[in-house]
C-alpha cells in the first residue's frame, strides 16, 4: 500500500474488500486469507506477481 500511496480505505474501495479485513492483514491479525480476496487486492494494486503480497514464515525455525 505504501509503495502505491494507498490508504486502507482507498484499497478497500478499489478492491471491494472490507477495510476491516485489510486492517487485519496489515496488522498480521489474520491467520488465513482466501485466494479470492488475495486476487482482488492484487488486481486493485496492479500486481501481477502474487508473491509481492505474500510473506512466508517458517514456524519450525528455532526447533
Amino acid at each position: 500500500m505504501k509503495k502505491r500511496n494507498l490508504t486502507q480505505m482507498q484499497l478497500s474501495e478499489l478492491s471491494g474488500v472490507r477495510q476491516a479485513a485489510i486492517s487485519e492483514l496489515y496488522r498480521n491479525a489474520r491467520q488465513e486469507i482466501n485466494l479470492i480476496m488475495l486476487a482482488k487486492l492484487a488486481t486493485a494494486m496492479n500486481i501481477r506477481d502474487i508473491s509481492e503480497l505474500l510473506q512466508f514464515v517458517d514456524e519450525n525455525k528455532g526447533d
